[in-house]
């Protein structure tokens, strides 16, 4: 691992209480940037920032900040935090994120919204705001935490597939107009990585094994750590020509398809929600 190339540059990382956000964070740090990690709940993220200090080197510390990536104000407020008095911000991870098991004909309103605001909205605003304190700093580098199921279908999380697909399309975009002004916008592409969002899906035998199987690197899923090491390349200066990218990290599972998740869809939802047969309201 490069040491310290990152040295006087200021991060946030949004979603930075809890696993990818977390580690990427953790990662950041080690190498020498003054971190800022955002999240909602002030519990999880006073324990993320105690189990940070205890790690850092002598010399390094962390802030946090409570976000609601929905919250336009909660963003703004984030960014500024963490640019410091002078509003310079070089680095921002958005890797706040949910996701919903639920078939297309099954899914209400409030899952819709709460999937699609707080992966693509949220995402959306975090780079709006970062954005404009990268300008200030004369250039700087988003990441935005994708998954892969914008790249291959996951049946029954396609609310969750679109809020990825969005991301993907918001960094190609944003890559496009912000390379005037030094900043790069990449995505990385997790598979399924042991979370503790992830939990109830990876603890299945049977989903895990449909992972597994659709995976060519397959002696085990991606670890949070696979995650951060690239984070890390494509917010540093190794990665200084690369923008506009969505990078997997999914053990080859692009190069093939979805997991299986129709067993537990029937057990949540019934037969009823995966043969179709939801009568018109």
């Amino acid at each position: 691992m490069a040491e310290n190339k990152l040295t006087g540059l200021r991060a946030l990382v949004t979603g930075g209480s809890s696993g990818i956000g977390f580690a990427c964070a953790r990662r950041l740090i080690l190498d020498g940037a003054m971190v800022t990690i955002a999240a909602r709940d002030p519990d999880r993220l006073a324990r993320a920032v105690e189990r940070l200090e205890t790690e850092m080197p002598d010399g390094r510390s962390v802030k946090s900040m409570i976000c609601d990536v929905t919250n336009e104000d909660d963003v703004r407020s984030a960014v500024c935090f963490a640019a410091g008095d002078d509003a310079k911000l070089h680095i921002a991870v958005a890797a706040a994120g949910t996701g919903m098991l639920a078939p297309i004909i099954a899914t209400d309103m409030d899952t819709w919204r709460m999937v699609i605001d707080t992966n693509l909205t949220g995402t959306f605003l975090t780079l709006k705001h970062a954005a404009r304190a990268m300008v200030n700093a004369g250039g700087g580098s988003f990441v935005a935490i994708s998954s892969i199921s914008a790249a291959v279908t996951h049946p029954y999380m396609t609310t969750y597939c679109v809020s990825k697909a969005g991301i993907e399309a918001l960094v190609a975009g944003a890559a496009d107009e912000l390379g005037r002004a030094g900043i790069r916008v990449n995505a990385v592409r997790p598979g399924m990585t042991p979370t503790e969002l992830t939990a109830g899906v990876v603890d299945d035998p049977e989903i895990r094994a449909s992972y597994l199987s659709q995976m060519p690197l397959n002696e085990r899923l991606v670890d949070v750590e696979d995650v951060a090491s690239t984070v890390r390349f494509l917010v540093g200066p190794e990665s200084a020509m690369i923008t506009g990218e969505a990078i997997n990290v999914s053990g080859g599972h692009q190069l093939r398809r979805g997991p299986d998740y129709e067993d537990l869809t029937r057990q949540l939802w019934g037969d009823d929600a995966i043969e179709g047969r939801i009568p018109l309201d």
